[in-house]
């Protein structure tokens, strides 16, 4: 990866790393406490919801009822605990594809695929799989852009490429290539797992954007800012969107 305008692109800190449940219980406390009124002013498209490596349903319940408090039909993978790819990845993906697939033929509407970390990998690369059926793909702390070394998370990595610990070019170009699609990559520069600058896109485009937000990485499923960036994404007409402003 090629070094980003701050600097060569590093892990996050021991530091941050080790902050992260104490700012994610934080997270979920601020979640309870100040919980804002949604307006149901959604279309009714479906979205499925991706969860990170080792996390099942219950880890995106909250972004699920947010997605549904605005008037969308939300639900997750509905594959269980997510364990990382198994097997082949092309041929583990043509296989989630069908079981989304699935999930989606009660819907006439095209879907929007968010993924969370991992989970947001397997958007991306479906996003490509399965571009006529989508409205867009939304990804939350992914590091798409990364080697496993900008990561304190190389375990990640190890799932997509097998026993090496390094990407190799093809597969790492790969999964930098954003979907043919309109993507959004939410991300924090203060993300104490993954490098943020791995969640950027290199080159821009009318199809992607990425929305910075101020949150830990295990705590984004219930950061207001970024349920705040994904109700602007999912409320955006099809065609050419609007770039986000955030409201904090």
């Amino acid at each position: 990866m090629n070094p980003s305008a701050s600097g060569p692109v590093q892990r996050p800190s021991l530091a941050l790393l080790g902050a992260e449940p104490f700012r994610a219980a934080i997270e979920f406390a601020r979640h309870h406490l100040v919980k804002a009124t949604a307006v149901k002013s959604g279309d009714g498209h479906p979205v499925v919801i991706f969860p990170g490596l080792g996390a099942g349903g219950g880890s995106v319940a909250t972004l699920r009822e947010h997605c549904r408090s605005l008037g969308y039909d939300a639900f997750d993978w509905g594959q269980g605990f997510n364990i990382g790819p198994q097997g082949d990845l092309d041929a583990w993906l043509e296989t989630l594809k069908c079981q989304v697939t699935r999930l989606l033929s009660s819907h006439e509407q095209p879907a929007t695929l968010i993924g969370w970390s991992l989970g947001g990998l397997y958007a991306r690369e479906l996003g490509k799989l399965m571009a006529p059926r989508l409205r867009q793909v939304i990804t939350i702390g992914t590091p798409f852009n990364a080697e496993a070394d900008h990561t304190n998370a190389g375990w990640l990595y190890r799932l997509l490429s097998g026993s090496s610990a390094v990407l190799d070019p093809e597969l790492s170009q790969r999964l930098r290539t954003p979907p043919p699609l309109r993507t959004t990559s939410i991300y924090s520069r203060t993300d104490g797992v993954v490098a943020w600058q791995t969640c950027r896109h290199e080159k821009r485009s009318k199809l992607v954007h990425d929305i910075e937000v101020d949150g830990c990485h295990i705590g984004m499923g219930r950061n207001r800012e970024v349920l705040d960036a994904v109700t602007d994404r999912l409320g955006q007409a099809p065609g050419p969107w609007r770039r986000y402003v955030s409201a904090h």
